[in-house]
């Protein structure tokens, strides 16, 4: 491995690496310093308490964590990295486990870890998933490298993106897509939740069979029995004939539950009993049948929250919560704005028979910029729009804001406040500790679960009930 000419982005500082196989932390060392231009002080912690000491006594710029070498730390991954991130001090973590361990990983992300990577990961990876963090989370430039990056993966099985985020979900999906076991797909509306779920389907042992989805949301709760689990002739009024369900119509292949939390409760539990027998009956009869199906679900709703609001059978979340994925929004993932936007435009230019040349920096700051609250679907219906309604040439700001109906909608005209008796207005710091102490109460003292309902880490929760008894003693 040859080092990478130039000076702008080195790494240096000091850098803690966890893995308890020393001869491992010694080859990654070796490689690290291999790879860039000025070596870090790379500390070796062979457990997690060491690890802990460690950071008590220095401050670390990166942390590079083995996840299975902090189990003296706690029970599990997401409690130890909880405590790894109280005492990293700002520093960046990444963490590194197997490639089948889906779950850790997660846990350890939910908890605070700023990325992950599967192992095996060589010096050139590592080094350069460091870079991509320390630009993503505006770190100086002593925290950068400069090597040359693995490939890139921008077009997946329907998604478009080369971002950190997006690269993680790929390898979730390549990893998760070869299990029979239940997905549970979050993510806001916009994020393509849809298209996660075929891109399992089709990169799995039952691609040459059904993928069939049905959207939980969009059919009148008097009917979704029957359009779920079939229908025998004469079982109701309009029942004319024997009718498959799309259980039924998915066996060897794949059910797509979309929007599964708008499900009745009633009919939640016939659900629950369909996934722990394998077992079905349609509409009006008695007999059972048997179907062999990998169930996707998917929702753009808090599944903690909507079970503390007694929407949702915890027993049923827990029956498909097994393989988690969560889908970032746009706004988490910027580097991947303009290349979707040009993956749409010369889509669209194609279908309308136009020919764009391309984005002007001002225009493509102002889409970059943008929060994207309906994500990828917002950004392609802008995209759409400006093809039909202009011939061709550059996009600008100018064509942007004629085309952008979502943004005038969303925002609001001003209107006169009206008058009040005046108030007294908390401190921002004093009305969130509430919110959040609110929500721990609501999940009898479980931090996790609370995190999850505010949809923030545990180790947020942590940090400031901290600065909160700082700012109680100071006063």
């Amino acid at each position: 491995m040859t080092k990478t000419s130039g000076s702008d982005n080195v790494l240096c500082g000091r850098l803690l690496l966890i893995d308890h196989d020393a001869a491992c932390a010694r080859q990654t060392s070796a490689e690290l310093t291999e790879a860039l231009l000025v070596a870090p002080q790379i500390t070796h912690a062979g457990t997690g308490r060491e690890a802990a000491d460690h950071l008590r006594k220095l401050r670390y710029d990166v942390i590079i964590c083995e996840l299975a070498s902090l189990g003296d730390l706690a029970a599990n991954v997401e409690d130890a990295m909880s405590r790894l991130v109280r005492l990293a001090n700002g520093a960046l973590i990444l963490a590194v486990a197997d490639s089948g361990s889906v779950s850790a990983a997660l846990g350890a992300m939910r908890a605070g870890a700023h990325d992950y990577l599967a192992k095996p990961a060589g010096g050139s990876t590592l080094a350069g998933r460091l870079a991509e963090l320390a630009q993503r989370h505006g770190r100086p430039r002593s925290l950068g490298v400069e090597v040359t990056p693995e490939p890139e993966i921008s077009d997946y099985a329907g998604f478009v993106g080369a971002s950190s985020a997006m690269q993680f979900l790929y390898e979730q999906i390549g990893r998760v897509a070869a299990s029979a076991a239940p997905v549970f797909i979050t993510g806001e509306s916009g994020t393509g939740k849809d298209v996660c779920a075929e891109a399992l389907h089709s990169r799995g042992p039952r691609a040459g069979n059904r993928f069939v989805a049905i959207n939980c949301a969009a059919i009148p709760r008097d009917l979704m029995e029957s359009e779920l689990f079939g229908v025998v002739r004469g079982a109701f009024t309009g029942a004319h004939e024997d009718r498959k369900g799309a259980a039924e119509l998915a066996d060897g292949g794949t059910l797509f539950l979309d929007e599964v939390g708008e499900l009745d409760l009633s009919l939640q539990s016939k659900l629950l009993r369909f996934l722990q027998s394998g077992c079905l009956s349609r509409v009006g009869e008695t007999a059972a049948r048997k179907v062999d199906v990998r169930v996707i679900c998917a929702t753009n709703r808090n599944p903690m929250q909507m079970i503390a609001d007694r929407q949702f059978r915890e027993d049923l979340f827990y029956r498909l919560h097994v393989l988690p994925i969560h889908l970032p929004p746009l706004r988490q993932r910027p580097s991947d704005i303009m290349l979707l936007t040009r993956h749409f435009l010369a889509r669209y230019a194609q279908e309308e028979h136009k020919s764009f040349s391309d984005v002007t920096p001002d225009a493509a700051q102002r889409l970059t910029a943008a929060d994207w609250p309906g994500n990828v679907r917002q950004l392609q219906n802008l995209v759409r729009r400006l093809v039909v309604m202009f011939d061709g040439g550059q996009i600008t700001t100018d064509m942007i804001e004629a085309a952008d109906i979502e943004s005038r909608v969303s925002t609001p005209a001003p209107v006169e406040a009206p008058r009040c008796e005046k108030r007294t207005v908390l401190p921002m710091w004093q009305q969130e500790q509430r919110i959040i102490e609110e929500a721990i109460a609501t999940f009898g003292g479980n931090i996790s679960m609370a995190a999850a309902a505010l949809e923030i880490s545990p180790s947020t929760i942590y940090r400031k009930r901290q600065s909160w008894s700082e700012l109680a003693a100071a006063g």
